[in-house]
Formats: C-alpha cells, structure tokens, sequence
C-alpha cells in the first residue's frame, strides 16, 4: 500500500519545511514546490536520506504567477496519487501602509498570497471531491485578522485568503473534505531575519507543524475549522 501524500507550498524553508519534516516522520510521501530549484533538491536528499521510506517530490514555480500554478498542479495530478492533505503556505511578506507603500504592491501581494491557493485549490479539489476524502490547511496569519500599521496590503490579502478558507470551509462540508485555517503569529522563518528580538519572543516552525498534524489526527468526524497561535508573550509590533 502506497504513502498517503502531503502536498505542501512553499516547502523548501519556514513553516513550509517544518510541516514537511512533521509528515515525513510520520510515514508520509511529500510533493511540494518553491522558487529555488537548489533548495527543493536539497531539502529532498535530507529528507529522503533521514525518512528512507518516505519519497518527495518537487517542482520549481513561482506561485504569484498562475500559468506556474497551473504546471505544478499538473505535475501533482500526473502523479496519479490519492491527496490525503494540501497545505496551501507559499506567501510573500512585506511591509507597507495603504497611503503610501508602492504601486502595484496589492496586486503582488493578492497574487503572492491569495489567487497561488485559489488558483491551486481549484485544480486539485476535484480529484478529494471524488474520493470524498482530503484534509486542506491554509497558512494564514494572525495579520487575517488583526490590522496592522506596517501591514499593508499584506494584511488585505491575509485577511482575503482567511476569507477563502472559510467560504471553502462550507463548500465542502456535505463532500467530505475537511478545510482548516492556521492563523500563526511571529514564528521565527527567514521573514524575521535582522529583527533584534530575543528567540524566546518568537513561535517555532515546529510548533505550527505539531498542530497542523495534530489538527490533522483527528476522527473523520472531527475537524478544527481554524486555530488562532501567538508566542506566549502576545503579539510583535
């Protein structure tokens, strides 16, 4: 009998990479995607070097464009493999405010953030409709529903992708397919680097991991429809 699979964006770092970790110790194959060709190859050799049972697959694409989206669907699709669980995580921070961050900053980010799960939702749900099976988490952020000063249009396109999720959340209810918001705050990833913050100030990726296959775990009666995590300490900034 073949792995269960985990497809998971924005795989080769972060939050992304944790979950991939969590899962390939828990006797899962892995199909994920990022920008860089380098990262996914070696994220593959480690993981299938520590998890020798576990297969990862990988394509390279960029999210925030749909015509990529749509590749690295395909490629999940010509694998021919039940998709036990979709991790939409692949998003793009950055800082701004409404009244003066760049132009063409919102589009960039609602492409980033929000149509890269849309659009690959889209093409992949058939396929867990049919088999009325399927468990899909999306990364959103504590920034879905908190404003902040210095968030922008990051914080409208995190507050659009949570709306997404909850809109899918009852879509699928009477199919069969479990849909789940993660809203984090300040995990420690590549985002924060050059913040001058103790570690402790800061959530694991581990942590976000640990609830999403705990979140996961549960009876097929069961879902958690979204789960709200902050350190322990509140939020930063």
């Amino acid at each position: 009998m073949p792995n269960k699979l985990i497809i998971v964006t924005g795989g080769s770092k972060g939050i992304g990479r944790a979950i991939i970790e969590k899962f390939a110790s828990q006797g899962f194959d892995i199909a994920t995607t990022s920008r860089n060709e380098a990262d996914l190859l070696a994220l593959k050799i480690e993981i299938e070097k520590k998890h020798p049972n576990t297969n990862v697959f990988f394509k390279k694409a960029d999210l925030s464009k749909k015509h990529e989206v749509e590749a690295f669907a395909q490629y999940i699709l010509a694998l021919n493999r039940n998709i036990d669980v979709l991790v939409n995580n692949s998003g793009v921070y950055l800082p701004g405010q409404v009244h003066n961050e760049p132009e063409g900053q919102l589009e960039y980010l609602i492409e980033a953030n929000v149509y890269s799960a849309y659009y690959l939702t889209r093409a992949l749900l058939p396929a867990m409709v049919k088999s009325k099976s399927g468990h899909i988490f999306t990364i959103c952020s504590t920034a879905s529903i908190t404003a902040y000063v210095n968030g922008g249009s990051y914080c409208i396109s995190k507050f659009a992708l949570y709306g997404m999720t909850k809109v899918l959340r009852e879509e699928m209810k009477p199919l069969g397919v479990k849909v789940t918001a993660i809203l984090p705050g300040a995990t420690k990833t590549a985002s924060w680097d050059g913040v001058d913050l103790p570690e402790e100030r800061f959530m694991k990726a581990s942590d976000v991991a640990e609830t999403v296959f705990g979140a996961y775990s549960l009876s097929p009666s069961a879902v958690v429809e979204e789960l709200v995590m902050r350190p322990q300490e509140g939020d930063i900034g």
